[in-house]
């Protein structure tokens, strides 16, 4: 049976951990040194299946020290080489794409996402940075299975969202499916099949009995509770209206999922203001017990 590794490079939401000019309460435990704590890059994730060639799920703006942070990524061959073969978009949002500019330095991989993620970038020509005759822009299409890398396939899937903060004009549709916010099916042949959905706004029962049996779910974590961030004192805007189910409460995700089949389940995409991000805060101890990892950078998964 094949095998699949998978490498959190970025566990946090956009802008990270902590937020580089963010002192809430979560984020000053890092600023005053709290053991309890840790940092957290912005959310990406790698997948193989032998090891030495990788696909990346998204490409953070953090992308270049996450590749410093992770030797499976590193160049192998002189003068230049990347394991890298292809970046896969589940969105258009800042955190997700804007690492695109980071590898312009004329190196060949495919660059696949659905027209509507690909139309982002084309309508941006500051991504023209990549040069497509090296970065070919594949379009897929949502229900198409696709190879990523060696062994590895992926499909796409329109998952409950909204277009991304710069593309707003007036109130934007949250929890429309579309090609523009999509979940991921990573799978081998004959072997295991994990989900990553690191944007969601809430769950349909189509998409619990989608990843209904999957060896892991890598699921959007942003944040703990729908008003948190105006708790904090950070921001107006509710998880609801960023287009991200909250963890708790009876419409949150760990109520939604309580009773899917799933062999592992985790967190990714967490915010700076999300007290799970304490470890033994009463809210992590609260997801773990629910059967909830809560993932962080340098997380290695073998399925």
């Amino acid at each position: 049976m094949s095998r699949l590794r998978v490498i959190v490079l970025g566990s946090a939401a956009g802008g990270g951990y902590p937020q580089w000019n963010c002192r809430g309460a979560v984020s000053a435990l890092f600023w005053d040194g709290d053991t309890r704590v840790e940092e957290r890059s912005q959310s990406s994730i790698a997948v193989s299946s032998d090891g030495e060639n990788w696909a990346l799920l998204n490409c953070s703006p953090d992308i270049r020290q996450q590749i410093i942070s992770t030797p499976a990524l590193q160049p192998k061959q002189p003068p230049r080489h990347t394991p890298l073969a292809s970046i896969l978009l589940t969105n258009g949002d800042i955190d997700h794409v804007a690492g695109l500019l980071t590898l312009r330095e004329r190196q060949a991989f495919r660059l696949l996402a659905t027209p509507g993620i690909l139309e982002v970038l084309n309508d941006n020509r500051i991504f023209d940075a990549l040069d497509r005759d090296l970065v070919p822009r594949q379009p897929v299409a949502l229900g198409e299975t696709i190879p990523l890398v060696g062994e590895v396939v992926a499909e796409i899937f329109p998952v409950p969202g909204k277009v991304p903060l710069y593309m707003e004009k007036g109130e934007p549709e949250i929890g429309a499916e579309s090609e523009t916010t999509v979940g991921v099916k990573i799978s081998v042949p004959d072997g295991p099949k994990l989900f990553y959905i690191p944007g969601c706004a809430h769950v349909p029962a189509p998409l619990k009995a989608r990843i209904a049996g999957a060896d892991l779910l890598l699921f959007d974590g942003t944040l703990w509770q729908d008003d948190e961030m105006r708790r904090a004192g950070v921001g107006q805007k509710t998880g609801h209206r960023m287009g991200h189910i909250s963890m708790s409460g009876s419409d949150g995700s760990i109520a939604a999922f309580r009773d899917v089949d799933l062999k592992r389940r985790a967190f990714i995409h967490i915010n700076n203001t999300n007290p799970v991000l304490v470890r033994d805060s009463p809210e992590r101890r609260e997801a773990e017990a629910a059967g909830w990892d809560i993932t962080y950078d340098g997380m290695e998964i073998a399925l």
